[in-house]
């Protein structure tokens, strides 16, 4: 199934048109990870001479000053749905050079003029409409890309759709990736689904082989539906990607996974150089590279002066994320005490939807108010968390399950030591000082196998050491860690290589 991954794209193929169906993109409807990817990844497409385009619901909620040029560009898109049909209008602009469509239904479920992008008791249809929606656009607008590359389960209809419907409308062109960021959310839901979306026939898409729920028969799922009719299955990681399909962290889609193995792969995700670079970074005070990095510490005393840490020779370990307890909740609180005792200081900065867990961080804050080592930011805030990836020395990702993980991507540009555990992407990326089997200069982080304290302690208590016994050492690691390639750039080449593989095949 790694027969994409050994091609090199020939300079003489011509252009590829890509369309990315996706329910978040970055800078104008972002919820997680997924809409980095969109944003990063479409960019770097585009860079090597494809056309791309992107299509979204066109959201309340929206940042609207991010997009440039909004207009009308089709008026009447009328799409079928239960026995009747919805009006649609398209719109097109612009957000930061890509080229995209914005579809909004005008229907009284009011499916995206609402308050939030996710959350409510109708997701499942509402992003099934909009992935019908699409599909209408690119049918009815005459659009015949080489690729649709949908995410996530919101858009797992799109190659059923294409496949069921569009295909004998004279849609034979377009060859479809699906992207799962989270194999968690699969979009499990009932048989409205069919007269909704006008697939009917319950005794075909019930079937074990298409779309009935592993777990639940009498339930339909989504994701399984875009994981059988798609022409390529990616996930976030090669780690991901076998976890999900062998170790069990595919949530009942295991089966379907090795059913369709031979399609199927991980690709590890990239970052926005552009953004995330110490050496342009317009959020931090001092910029620095490999080459400069003593402007990293420059950067560290302009973090301590903003929290009001004592400013000494200890190391700062730091943490930022969602406090969701697939972030490791329990060892990123073991962590702030164990560090605290090693004499080193400790900076968190993130949040959760879930009151109980911000509660408890809100009371671990007040315990630690005093302390001069200590500081807890319970929220979110961009500007701080760029001035944290350049002034900690460390950064803790201790994860339960970790499909890809951007945060240790960030810190390795930032200089900024991942201690991780061997989990997914955080397994793919990052490459113990001690242990690691790669050479001396590949080595870039601290790794930990088991979900326990010993296990955190084991690679943290390494970290802190070798920053106060072996600080050349150290540094050494700091510079292999920004040394390291996770731009765009590689992940681009794999997802051309897949697009050219379901082409040809």
């Amino acid at each position: 199934c790694n027969g994409w991954r050994r091609r090199t794209r020939a300079p003489s193929r011509p252009s590829l048109y890509v369309v990315q169906i996706t329910p978040e993109l970055a800078a104008v409807a972002k919820v997680g990870g997924l809409a980095d990817v969109v944003f990063g990844l479409s960019r770097e497409l585009a860079i090597r001479g494809n056309h791309v385009e992107i299509i979204l619901p066109k959201y309340a909620s929206m940042r609207y000053d991010q997009i440039f040029e909004l207009q009308e560009v089709y008026k009447d898109l009328w799409v079928p749905w239960y026995d009747g049909a919805i009006h649609c209008t398209v719109f097109f602009g612009f957000v930061h050079d890509r080229k995209c469509f914005f579809i909004e239904p005008h229907s009284p479920d009011n499916f995206f003029n609402r308050g939030s992008i996710y959350g409510f008791k109708d997701d499942v249809l509402r992003y099934a409409f909009f992935s019908r929606a699409a599909m209408e656009f690119l049918w009815k607008s005459g659009k015949h890309p080489d690729i649709i590359h949908c995410h996530d389960w919101q858009t797992a209809l799109v190659p059923v759709f294409l496949y069921e419907f569009y295909q004998s409308l004279g849609m034979t062109h377009p060859r479809v990736c699906l992207t799962i960021h989270n194999f968690a959310h699969q979009g499990v839901t009932g048989v409205e689904l069919l007269h909704a979306t006008g697939l009917h026939r319950p005794e075909r898409f019930f079937d074990p082989t298409r779309m009935a729920d592993n777990r639940h028969p009498k339930a339909l799922n989504l994701l399984k539906g875009g994981i059988v009719y798609a022409n390529f299955v990616t996930t976030v990681s090669p780690r991901y990607a076998f976890e999900t399909k062998d170790q069990g962290q595919g949530f009942g889609l295991e089966p379907t996974l090795h059913t369709h193995h031979i399609k199927y792969g991980g690709v590890v995700n990239g970052i926005d150089y552009d953004i995330w670079n110490p050496e342009i970074d317009r959020h931090i005070p001092v910029h620095y590279g490999v080459d400069s990095v003593d402007g990293k510490y420059d950067n560290k005393r302009a973090l301590r002066h903003r929290l009001m840490l004592a400013d000494n020779d200890k190391p700062i370990v730091a943490f930022i994320g969602r406090l969701d307890p697939q972030k490791g909740l329990d060892l990123v609180r073991h962590a702030i005490f164990y560090t605290l005792e090693r004499g080193a200081q400790f900076v968190l900065l993130g949040s959760s939807p879930d009151d109980r867990i911000n509660g408890d961080f809100w009371g671990l804050k007040q315990m630690l108010n005093e302390s001069p080592d200590c500081h807890l930011e319970i929220g979110f805030d961009e500007d701080l968390s760029h001035l944290i990836y350049a002034g900690a020395d460390m950064m803790l990702v201790p994860s339960r399950f970790e499909p890809c993980g951007l945060t240790q991507l960030i810190s390795l540009r930032y200089g900024t030591i991942p201690v991780v555990r061997a989990i997914g992407g955080l397994a793919d990326t990052v490459f113990d000082k001690d242990f690691s089997d790669r050479p001396l200069h590949a080595r870039n982080g601290y790794v930990f196998q088991d979900y326990d304290n010993a296990g955190l302690e084991s690679a943290l208590g390494r970290a802190i050491a070798c920053y106060r016994n072996h600080p050349d050492h150290f540094r050494e690691l700091m510079k292999n860690a920004m040394r390291s390639d996770y731009s765009w750039n590689v992940p681009g080449q794999d997802y051309l290589n897949i697009y050219d593989y379901i082409r040809d095949a």
